[in-house]
């Protein structure tokens, strides 16, 4: 009897590591990761001719497209006025969009696409980059694609804004804009940002401000020129937590700045926004860049609902991942941490002209457990 006592009294306490090795596991199995690589395929050459449009694609090999962006290039004489972005924006395979029924369009999206445009000028100079942003880690595991569109504008020297609204209980960790048809060659994309389904943000009239974090919504704003047609349509996408992802301890964070101009017919300017944010690296994991936005806009954008530049030739030129002085980002970058717009003046003067840039910033708790 003595020794069965004792023999179950080793095996208690041999037990004892064990069950707590057992507590500690899931601890470390559900820790929080999250990773991001930019990839790029270069140069997608033109449109070389007025009133086209040219579509280049970026794809995730590893992990799921959080966001992605577009570098233009448009050449030095007055043709350059012409190459405008048309729309940046998941997409269903390397070809095609979404741009049936609104509402929930996709799932777990691993391409990227974006579009340029040509006006009344073109130029065998330019071209569109594309660049994706694809998220790996063991928290979002999946993703899903709301799209929302609205008719127009089909009224010269005016802008359409629609809003794409994550799922309740998802986070937003993206978006992008598209217009259509390329065959009108004043359309473009002038805005595409994160922002609010609220009364505070007039349901995505106003975009995310500046510190701002967990924004459920994306906006794109299609302008136009001096062209107009009755098939005219925006879209606005946006790129949200599958349903299956535990989204407790998940945060994300706006960063803003807007820079008066340019207002010179034939001149552009950069504006670059980045994640970093010491005070808060203390108590999260780094902030990390997951996507990005821009407008060409009228200003205040963050305080009052948006309007358009006073130009209606003023448009985007890129919209992409970029070193702090925004130069883009190389293929295969990882952690990439600064978002820059370029906003191009056309062949007329642009006056109360801003650029306006976001970057969306992604931050998760480390170490914590399954019920998270």
């Amino acid at each position: 009897m003595t020794k069965r006592l004792l023999r179950t009294s080793t095996l208690a306490k041999a037990a004892i590591p064990g069950a707590l090795l057992a507590l500690a596991v899931p601890e470390l199995a559900y820790a929080d990761t999250a990773s991001v690589t930019v990839t790029s395929p270069g140069a997608t050459i033109g449109p070389a001719t007025p009133f086209t449009g040219v579509s280049a694609h970026a794809d995730c090999a590893d992990g799921l497209v959080s966001g992605g962006g577009i570098d233009q290039t448009t050449g030095d004489d007055r043709a350059g006025n012409g190459n405008h972005v048309m729309g940046v924006a998941p997409g269903a395979d390397d070809l095609s969009e979404f741009t049936g029924t609104p509402g929930v369009v996709g799932e777990d999206v691993t391409h990227w696409l974006a579009f340029g445009g040509s006006g009344s000028n073109s130029s065998p100079a330019f071209s569109s980059t594309p660049y994706a942003l694809c998220l790996s880690g063991n928290r979002i595991r999946h993703t899903q694609v709301v799209m929302n569109k609205i008719a127009g504008p089909t009224v010269s020297q005016t802008a359409k804004l629609v809003t794409a609204t994550c799922p309740a209980g998802s986070v937003l960790i993206g978006g992008g804009a598209r217009t259509t048809p390329a065959s009108v060659g004043s359309l473009k994309a002038i805005a595409s940002f994160p922002t609010f389904n609220d009364a505070a943000h007039d349901h995505g009239q106003k975009a995310a401000a500046d510190g701002e974090t967990n924004p459920d919504s994306w906006t794109a704003v299609g302008g136009i020129g001096g062209g107009r047609d009755s098939g005219n349509t925006t879209y606005a996408y946006a790129i949200c937590t599958g349903e299956d992802v535990r989204t407790k301890g998940i945060t994300t964070k706006v960063r803003f700045s807007e820079l008066s101009g340019p207002t010179v017919a034939g001149t552009h300017q950069l504006a670059t926004v980045g994640c970093s944010d010491p005070a808060e690296e203390s108590r999260h994991s780094a902030w990390q860049l997951v996507s990005g936005g821009s407008a060409a806009s009228g200003g205040n954008v963050t305080t009052t609902d948006f309007s358009k530049a006073g130009s209606g030739g003023t448009h985007l030129t890129g919209s992409y991942p970029s070193e702090s002085d925004g130069t883009p980002v190389a293929d295969g970058s990882t952690e990439p941490a600064h978002w820059t717009t370029d906003v191009h003046v056309g062949g007329s003067p642009s006056p109360n002209t801003s650029t306006d840039v976001w970057a969306l910033c992604l931050s998760t708790r480390h170490g914590h457990g399954q019920d998270e």
